[in-house]
């Protein structure tokens, strides 16, 4: 009678003991899940923010590290934000080929377009009004696919040897596609570098890595409240 007795505690025991360690089991896997799933969360919660302009955007003439949109990378690591920066400057690009390309661009997510276009247009004497049309067609396109997107426009200028009242028409477009689409404006990209020799390649037009250096805190003064 006790041995029966015994043997009913013992299997009782054990059977407690089998539903402790599965418990325990599952607490461990839903942990280990819970972890799985922040760390998907956490890798999937970068943001892109598309640079979209000229040769200097793309650093024409220097290291890609020294691009002013690799400098704005190295800021966002710096502090841990979750950005992500893509490069889509191109030498030689005028509002018309930038037009043609960004359908292309935009099968991307994009959460921060950055509008650099326009300074090859005025440096071959292209119609005010033409270039405002490009642009503004690409800013529409940009917000038909990303609804949401946040914009920051990079104002350029002309040297004055394009005619008075070209060079004031072109330095306006950017100030009123900014205020028309809502969108945060650089009011010049190439402040405190244009026309500097020690701070321009040999060309006189593309900024040295230092020069792109004044160029990325221009970029970061507008860009930083955006993230």
């Amino acid at each position: 009678m006790l041995r029966k007795r015994f043997m009913g505690l013992f299997v009782l025991a054990l059977m407690f003991a089998a539903c402790g360690n599965k418990q325990s089991d599952n607490n461990e896997e839903k942990t280990l899940d819970s972890a799985d799933e922040r760390t998907s969360t956490n890798t999937g919660q970068k943001k892109n923010i598309l640079f979209f302009g000229t040769s200097l955007t793309a650093g024409y003439g220097l290291d890609p590290t020294e691009a002013y949109p690799a400098l704005i990378q190295n800021r966002i690591d710096s502090l841990n934000l979750p950005y992500n920066v893509i490069n889509g400057g191109l030498s030689g690009e005028t509002s018309a080929g930038g037009k043609g390309r960004i359908d292309w661009l935009l099968k991307q997510p994009v959460d921060i377009f950055v509008l650099e276009l326009g300074a090859n247009d005025g440096l071959r004497g292209l119609p005010v009004k033409q270039t405002i049309k490009n642009l503004q067609d690409i800013i529409d396109r940009v917000k038909t696919k990303y609804p949401d997107v946040k914009f920051v426009l990079a104002g350029m200028q002309v040297p004055p040897n394009m005619g008075a009242k070209y060079a004031s028409d072109f330095k306006n477009i950017f100030p009123d596609l900014a205020k028309k689409n809502n969108m945060v404006l650089i009011p010049f990209l190439l402040d405190k570098v244009g026309g500097i020799p020690r701070l321009n390649q040999d060309d006189g037009i593309h900024p040295t890595a230092e020069g792109d250096k004044i160029l990325a805190e221009n970029v970061w003064a507008v860009l930083k409240p955006l993230l």
